[in-house]
């Protein structure tokens, strides 16, 4: 008996360790896995992941190729040139349209961390202003993002930035993508983007 609950324990175990394997989204040499939306400019320079905006400024968008529900995301993003950008979660793409909610990437006082849902409700819950001081602007930043049914939790630097519950994410299904925001002279660069699958 001591013996089969030791092997149910052992199993239980390695199902554990591999549900929790980080699968690496961005390989740092090519953009394999990855889908291109819009015209803005995507491309990969010493193992960085680097958005600049094209001649017309546009928005444009970096989407996995595969879909994800649960999850919790890290990765890490440096501002340059203005640095408005976003990380999306459960997104569908119609050309340069967006369905999906935003986890932002902004300068200063531009409430990153936030959750913002394109072509919908639009800010659905922003960090307290006093959290902004966590961000580096022209510093690299570490985000992590966990999503897991209707919960949306984020963090930029170690530092909580908001918590949400929301029934219609909950509902969701889509990419991971990055964003490059409209207005152009934007540049972000982006590495170690690893996401550990919760389901």
């Amino acid at each position: 008996m001591r013996k089969q609950i030791l092997v149910a324990l052992c199993l239980l175990a390695a199902q554990l360790t591999f549900a929790q394997e980080s699968i690496t989204l961005f390989n740092g040499k090519n953009l394999d896995g990855w889908v291109n939306h819009g015209e803005e400019k995507w491309f990969v320079e010493d193992g960085e992941l680097i958005c600049e905006s094209g001649p017309k400024g546009e928005y444009g968008y970096l989407s996995t190729d595969k879909f994800y529900k649960d999850f919790e995301l890290t990765l890490e993003f440096k501002q340059e040139a203005d640095g408005n950008s976003g990380v999306f979660i459960r997104s569908t793409f119609e050309g340069t349209k967006v369905s999906g909610w935003q986890v932002e990437v902004a300068p200063p006082g531009k409430d990153t961390g936030g959750i913002y849902e394109s072509y919908g409700r639009g800010w659905l819950i922003k960090p307290d202003p006093e959290k902004d001081k966590a961000l580096k602007m022209g510093e690299w930043n570490t985000m992590k993002i966990r999503v897991e049914g209707p919960k949306v939790t984020s963090w930029l630097n170690g530092v909580q930035m908001v918590h949400l519950e929301d029934e219609k994410i909950g509902e969701g299904e889509g990419a991971i993508a990055l964003q490059i925001h409209d207005g152009g002279g934007i540049r972000v660069k982006w590495r170690n983007i690893e996401l550990v699958p919760l389901d």
